[in-house]
């Protein structure tokens, strides 16, 4: 199995401390290809399937996992001829959760190399940014509202400090603006709210099961709508959030869908596995089956 690892090196954190200590290891056993800045794991990514590597690995965290994805989806045939493998070492980590990828470096290269293979559903996010088309796969979840703008105000060194906890706090910091007022239409159904998740698989934030009926092979997108996003609501939802991981029926509408495009009148920020993505309108959709992944 020809493997190739693509690694920030300038990445900070523990996990990117322990992450070198088994660069020799790892190095042994695969191509390491290191990143010198944004966006350039996806150049990456896309030259690995070009130079015949079965198996591309995102040793990161969602972002970087995001970036690799599109970068095999830049390949000619980058889907069909390659795998995707992750090492999570990010914040959250919420692919990796989902797919019960160990957050452990030593467990998840073991798993890499053992090479069990799956296929699920890809879905892809167009919008405008900067006056430009443009579209991006995703591997887990997307938002816009609230849930954006938090990823706008979130701060690096204080999600360093804290990690999840940044986007609890950068969240609050959002709840003090107006709330946007975006209109979803979604196979041929239209519904209006302040906060729209579309989530590919069950998890929000690494634990939040935020979509109980998502399955990562059934074929459809899991929305998730709050009709109205203020302090009442975060009273209502916080509690079972955190106790049980889950949000109470009463205060959001939950179905499910192939194709969705939201709208907004006023400028409202778009993201996709937790990185920014233009701003409303914008349109989701997907692949059944068409990613390889390797899991445990």
């Amino acid at each position: 199995m020809k493997t190739c690892v693509i690694f920030n090196p300038a990445a900070r954190g523990e996990k990117a401390r322990r992450f070198r200590r088994h660069l020799d290891e790892i190095g042994s056993q695969s191509v390491l290809k290191l990143t010198t800045g944004p966006g350039e794991a996806r150049r990456l990514a896309c030259e690995a399937v070009a130079e015949g590597f079965e198996t591309v690995v995102a040793a990161g965290g969602d972002g970087t996992v995001n970036e690799v994805l599109n970068g095999l989806g830049d390949a000619r045939q980058g889907f069909a001829q390659t795998r995707l493998g992750v090492l999570p070492l990010g914040t959250v980590n919420v692919f990796a959760r989902e797919l019960e990828i160990p957050l452990k470096i030593t467990a998840a290269w073991s798993c890499i190399r053992r090479g069990r293979e799956t296929q699920i559903d890809l879905p892809c996010a167009r919008s405008t940014h900067n006056g430009a088309n443009q579209s991006r796969y995703f591997a887990q979840l997307a938002g816009a509202g609230l849930d954006a703008r938090a990823v706008e105000l979130v701060a690096w060194e204080l999600k360093k400090k804290i990690g999840p906890l940044a986007y609890v706090v950068a969240g609050l910091r959002a709840l003090l603006a107006a709330p946007a007022e975006i209109t979803i239409s979604a196979d041929g159904k239209e519904a209006r709210g302040a906060l729209v998740l579309v989530g590919n698989g069950r998890l929000y934030g690494g634990s939040f099961r935020v979509f109980p009926r998502a399955d990562l092979r059934d074929g459809l997108l899991d929305v998730c709508l709050f009709p109205r996003v203020n302090w009442l609501t975060l009273a209502r939802c916080g509690p079972g959030l955190l106790v049980r991981g889950e949000l109470p029926g009463s205060a959001v509408q939950l179905f499910q869908a192939k194709n969705i495009t939201l709208t907004a009148a006023n400028r409202t920020p778009a993201e996709i596995d937790g990185e920014l993505f233009g701003t409303l309108p914008a349109s989701f959709s997907l692949t059944p089956h068409r990613l390889r992944v390797i899991v445990p």
